[in-house]
């Protein structure tokens, strides 16, 4: 099952045909509509505890590429804000378009922003392994920080400076010594509703923390995130660049978007 892409001919529009949660209930990204967003006073803020020594590699899965962390035991975890106890972190990827003009998946009012960072972590005090939270409704929590271009962010470099080793599709190098809350804006204001992963098999476990706002990210970097190829090396075919990597609006089915602020 793992044909599918961001091309024409295995794209969004035609993962339906693999993946019949396509048309599900709680499908991913939406358009976040700020005025019929509910106000939950009720929501507190959420809390990250990253430990760095638990990032371990960076990879090229062909679809994006992604730092995965050691989650055997809660050394990184999140809590707080919509979610029951505490998430263990699992990895963090990005998402962008083919230019600077869009390619984050969710959307604000209608608005795009060039790419938008997931740290996904899974609910490790119900369920046993990652795998298993991830076919639970509950199972999963992921934030979603959105990028708009501006200054140079020097919490991307150590990535960036790393996609030379995992340029190609199957590749991956050692990653250590980094806490993703360094990508995080100083705002930790929020939206939060009841979704899905935004890829293939698109399991609807997903409880969405979208921040409201972006963090600042270059133009020279986000061309970097467009130069690592979704194909491997040895690949007989034409080498592709990863151009973009990300899923349109899907319909909001009656869910309710509650705000952490006003």
């Amino acid at each position: 099952m793992n044909n599918w892409g961001y091309a024409d001919h295995n794209g969004p529009n035609v993962w339906h045909e693999l993946f019949p949660l396509a048309n599900g209930e709680r499908q991913s990204p939406i358009d976040i509509i700020t005025t019929a967003a509910i106000h939950d006073p009720s929501l507190p803020p959420f809390n990250v505890d990253y430990d760095p020594s638990s990032a371990k590699v960076i990879m090229n899965s062909g679809h994006t590429f992604s730092i995965e962390f050691d989650d055997g035991e809660d050394k990184s975890v999140v809590r707080g804000g919509p979610l029951h106890g505490s998430y263990r972190l699992r990895q963090l990827h990005f998402h962008w378009g083919p230019c600077d003009d869009y390619g984050a998946e969710h959307k604000v009012d209608g608005r795009d922003y060039p790419g938008e960072l997931h740290i996904v972590h899974w609910n490790s005090e119900k369920y046993s392994s990652f795998v298993d939270a991830a076919q639970k409704p509950d199972g999963l929590a992921v934030l979603g920080i959105f990028l708009k271009i501006g200054e140079h962010n020097v919490n991307l470099e150590k990535i960036t400076n790393a996609l030379d080793d995992i340029n190609f599709k199957g590749k991956q190098s050692s990653f250590t010594n980094f806490d993703p809350s360094c990508l995080l804006p100083v705002c930790k204001d929020f939206w939060t509703y009841p979704g899905s992963l935004t890829v293939p098999p698109l399991l609807e476990s997903v409880m969405w923390i979208v921040l409201k706002d972006p963090i600042a990210v270059s133009s020279r970097q986000l061309s970097r995130f467009r130069r690592v190829f979704s194909t491997t090396e040895t690949d007989e075919t034409e080498s592709c660049y990863m151009a973009k990597n990300y899923r349109p609006v899907q319909p909001l089915k009656g869910r309710n978007v509650r705000a952490s602020f006003l």
